[in-house]
């Protein structure tokens, strides 16, 4: 059975079984897909299946930075030749400092397209790291953005539980 979405009760169910925090373990679709009443090998081609239809765009995790013993990230927004920015976003994500990297479109205002989450034990360090991956990358046009405040770091809940009302 499926919903006005296209989406059935078992699709509805494994969504908002991974828009919250997942064990961190060898093999944490194992416990989900056990908890769901399904094989890890279905759950799997499930989560593929969405993602081929675009129900599901993008996976991510949220690094609780300060938990790690890192003090200090920075947001860097480089400003890539559109022809490198596969070639750079590659290198760039290569370095062990960087969590995040992704691509987005320039503005008049701000032209940079390709950013980057550096994280580190101090900003002297986040500057450090900008600079050999500016290097690395051979990019020179780039600017950081430093955290001041951690304001929000939810996901959004498109199939609340109803433990969650």
């Amino acid at each position: 059975m499926t919903d006005d979405r296209g989406l059935s009760e078992l699709e509805k169910k494994i969504i908002a079984s991974i828009q919250e925090d997942m064990a961190v373990t060898d093999r944490p679709y194992l416990k989900i897909a056990q908890d769901l009443g399904i094989s890890e090998t279905e759950l799997l081609a499930n989560l593929k299946d969405l993602c081929d239809r675009g129900v599901i765009r993008r996976f991510g995790a949220t690094l609780r930075h300060q938990r790690t013993g890192f003090t200090a990230n920075a947001m860097v927004a480089w400003k890539v030749d559109e022809d490198r920015i596969e070639e750079v976003g590659q290198k760039m994500a290569s370095f062990r400092q960087v969590s995040h990297c992704y691509r987005r479109n320039p503005t008049n205002d701000w032209p940079y397209n390709l950013y980057t989450m550096v994280h580190a034990i101090d900003e002297q360090s986040c500057h450090e790291t900008a600079r050999k991956m500016s290097r690395a990358a051979s990019v020179e046009d780039y600017s950081l953005l430093f955290s001041r405040e951690e304001l929000k770091k939810t996901s959004m809940l498109y199939f609340p539980s109803d433990e969650d009302d």
